[in-house]
């Protein structure tokens, strides 16, 4: 009888071991940081998210945007950036109706390369003054490429590369992040 009852203590003791011992793990995994948490954005989440509504007097159908400003002078960073948002946008294939690629402008942007991108029918351009461009992004980087959302929220942003095929092989993870913003949004 003894050697039942020692049996069926053992037992409970395994069984909940089994199930305690799992759990408990995992927080210390979790306090201790000995993995990386789960993140499927390859870009910088801005938190919290900028609002550039009102910076956009017209409203527009409502579309996610690829955005890029328009700094004084268009080094190889912003050819490589331009190049790279107009690649993306068109590599979405029949997904590309749902996003558009904006270039914001200010009164100090590279003239000649807004002449040039006027010209293009698959940018829009957004003009206003630079001190609404400082406020809206308040002291944040403006030498980047961002994505923003159907409500004018700018939600990641990416990094400029000199180098052209860096430029070129990080504007994969730009499409693979669009890609998976228009796969669970139902807006746009």
């Amino acid at each position: 009888m003894s050697t039942t009852k020692k049996n069926n203590k053992t037992m409970m003791l395994l069984l909940a071991a089994v199930f305690i011992l799992p759990v408990l793990l995992a927080k210390l995994a979790l306090d201790n940081g000995w993995f990386n948490q789960a993140a499927t954005n390859k870009g910088e989440l801005l938190s919290p998210p900028i609002d550039m509504g009102v910076l956009n007097t017209t409203k527009p159908e409502p579309k996610w945007k690829f955005l890029y400003i328009l700094p004084e002078s268009c080094s190889l960073e912003c050819e490589n950036a331009l190049y790279s948002v107009v690649q993306i946008h068109s590599a979405l294939g029949k997904e590309s109706d749902r996003a558009e690629v904006v270039v914001i402008a200010h009164e100090k942007s590279n003239a000649s390369q807004l002449v040039l991108l006027q010209k293009n029918p698959q940018v829009r351009l957004l003009i206003t003054d630079l001190k609404s461009l400082q406020q809206v992004f308040k002291g944040n980087s403006t030498n980047a490429i961002f994505i923003a959302d159907t409500l004018d929220n700018v939600i990641l942003r990416y990094p400029l590369f000199i180098d052209q095929e860096q430029a070129i092989l990080h504007s994969r993870d730009i499409l693979a992040d669009m890609r998976k913003v228009l796969k669970l949004s139902r807006i746009g």
